[in-house]
């Protein structure tokens, strides 16, 4: 599921959204209200239920063969999602909607790379929204391996320090860090 030239997605677990207005999310690092987006490149961010927490990460043109081998292994693709088994049945089961957006609406957020879009004022759906279907597929059919983990920090703390791109998403919600002792 990913928005066609011209549009940006919204997804959500709730199909009964009418009219988008800006607010400050409860997870917002910035005072400013916003409705917020995806463009094409970062909708696979959000095939996952809304509150599941992740770790993500992709090649870039500067990232080096050892860290791409590292992280995505051999035959791994361009990109690798990680979850937590502790969240692999909702993941299996949620029902996710997307909305779509004129894109003309939206300006790009996030530095140095955006990682989103977002809006000021409110805006409407272009139509009903879409239910996105079966998200392990969605990933195999992009292309991007979905890792599966006890626990996301020692691959978080991996990938953040490597040259590849990435985003950890609702990370807050993610088991405890992990004490030297239970390594």
């Amino acid at each position: 599921m990913r928005p066609e030239p011209g549009q940006v997605l919204h997804f959500s677990e709730d199909p009964t959204i009418t009219r988008f207005v800006p607010h400050v999310a409860p997870t917002a690092r910035q005072p400013e209200a916003y409705v917020w987006a995806v463009d094409y490149l970062r909708a696979p961010d959000y095939w996952f239920p809304r509150n599941c927490p992740r770790a993500l990460a992709w090649t870039l043109p500067t990232s080096t063969p050892a860290d791409r081998e590292r992280i995505l292994g051999p035959g791994g693709g361009e990109r690798v999602h990680a979850i937590e088994y502790r969240w692999v049945a909702e993941f299996l089961s949620v029902e996710l909607f997307a909305y779509r957006f004129p894109a003309d609406h939206f300006v790009p957020f996030g530095e140095p790379t955006p990682s989103a879009v977002v809006s000021v004022e409110p805006v409407e759906p272009l139509g009903p929204p879409e239910l996105v279907g079966d998200l392990l597929a969605l990933h195999q059919a992009a292309g991007i391996q979905l890792r599966i983990l006890d626990n996301l920090w020692g691959f978080w703390e991996d990938v953040a320090a490597s040259t590849l791109g990435f985003s950890g998403i609702r990370l807050s919600n993610a088991a405890d860090r992990p004490t030297p002792l239970d390594s």
